[in-house]
């Protein structure tokens, strides 16, 4: 917890200055609106801490996201009837999608980075063959409203944002999660150890196209259709959780730590738009960010000698 505590403070740092800026944004309604924009990212972030914390990487959440938003409105084309059949339909096309990654990394022995690239250009040209670049169709305002709409005066994506987040801290208090852990930190001793390695990282896959399934499905909902829906949000993510202090190639980190990194992201790119900062610098902050993440991880301190010298 030591290692995740850097984050909250920076977190706490950049929604200050923002409030320096725009007073409003600590009132209720304006930072409700902050969460409801930074959910898909965190959950994405969520779902790729699982992996990245395994051992992997999923680099095809972004194309997932776009396809899914596409199918969504080529399927229900403005109907409500077929809102909810879609939605389902939705979940399992993500679950399906990181059953396939988890099968070809651990069974095929595929390394990972090439596995989900390869579904991204799989999913990307199937999108781009699919709807010739101008996706057709409409979302229903049913479907619209967990994106935007509310339950009172709190919107439907911070209550789902709050499912989302109790479920993945009950997941990795479990069991589940400390054998996460242990495969992610040394996977030949998990599996001396009886544990089935492949199988947890394919649950982990599955479980980041679960999340990339409901960012698509808050995504589409607040913004609408796009073939450019999931355009670089595998990078944030990753970034997010790189943020958050989890170590890249597995078994350190915290998700709570990941999510409060997605947080900080989307509060960094808040505080540059108030300042008129271009948007067109996102991309080299994240990239700046994962570099600095990972060689601040990669030192290693010389420790005191506590042995008096005999």
């Amino acid at each position: 917890m030591r290692r995740a505590l850097p984050i909250f403070v920076v977190l706490a740092g950049l929604l200050i200055a923002i409030a320096v800026v725009n007073p409003y944004f600590l009132e209720p309604p304006a930072f409700l609106a902050f969460v409801k924009r930074a959910a898909p990212l965190v959950i994405l972030a969520a779902g790729q801490y699982f992996v990245i914390v395994s051992g992997e990487f999923d680099l095809s959440v972004g194309s997932l996201v776009t396809a899914e938003v596409v199918i969504a409105a080529r399927l229900i084309d403005g109907s409500a009837e077929a809102t909810w059949p879609v939605l389902a339909l939705l979940l399992v096309l993500g679950l399906l999608v990181g059953l396939v990654n988890g099968i070809v990394t651990t069974v095929f022995r595929v390394p990972s980075f090439i596995t989900t690239l390869g579904m991204l250009l799989i999913l990307s040209g199937a999108v781009f063959l699919w709807t010739g670049g101008a996706p057709r169709g409409a979302l229903s305002p049913e479907f619209r409203e967990l994106g935007r709409g509310s339950l009172g005066p709190i919107p439907w994506s911070v209550l789902i944002l709050v499912a989302v987040v109790a479920a993945a801290v009950c997941a990795m208090r479990a069991g589940f999660g400390h054998t996460l852990v242990a495969v992610g930190d040394n996977d030949r001793a998990a599996a001396l150890s009886g544990v089935r390695v492949a199988r947890v990282r394919t649950v982990a896959f599955m479980i980041s196209g679960l999340s990339a399934a409901v960012a698509a499905i808050l995504l589409g909902g607040f913004a609408g259709v796009s073939a450019q829906a999931g355009n670089g949000l595998e990078f944030q993510a990753i970034t997010a959780v790189v943020l958050g202090g989890v170590v890249l190639g597995g078994g350190r980190g915290s998700v709570v730590a990941a999510m409060a990194g997605a947080f900080t992201l989307e509060a960094l790119f808040t505080l540059l738009n108030l300042y008129g900062i271009s948007g067109a610098l996102e991309p080299a902050v994240q990239g700046v960010i994962i570099i600095a993440a990972v060689a601040l991880g990669a030192v290693r301190f010389p420790r005191r000698r506590t042995a008096a010298a005999s």
